[in-house]
């Protein structure tokens, strides 16, 4: 099980409350175990961090970058995140929110490739 902040609990629920509309797009094609019967949490805490969304079973993060992302001060920061987070075992997906409203399609195929297989009933 991962470790989490559980100071960050109360921010966790509020970013769940008020999703950006990428959020919710990219939630709505990957909620209720849509790709692969892998199940997908949103505004994860992991470490001092949240996350957008997390797949345990395959070990996997995705995070939506809007604007603020591709400053160089968001560029470092996000490195470190990043780094903390491959150094606990998880891969990182990166996506644009501008990405998520013009090739949401190219993401969900990216996202599915990187997902483990479902275990045989």
């Amino acid at each position: 099980m991962l470790s989490y902040n559980k100071k960050l609990k109360k921010y966790s629920r509020e970013l769940r409350k008020n999703m950006t509309e990428a959020e919710k797009l990219l939630w709505s094609r990957i909620r209720k175990k849509q790709l692969k019967n892998c199940q997908f949490y949103r505004q994860k805490i992991i470490g001092n961090y949240i996350v957008d969304f997390h797949c345990p079973k395959s070990n996997l993060i995705i995070e939506l970058d809007g604007g603020q992302h591709y400053s160089d001060e968001g560029m470092k920061k996000d490195k470190c995140r990043d780094d903390y987070m491959k150094n606990l075992g998880l891969r990182v997906l990166r996506f644009s929110d501008k990405d998520v409203f013009g090739n949401l399609n190219g993401i969900l195929e990216k996202i599915w490739e990187k997902l483990n297989p479902p275990n045989p009933l």
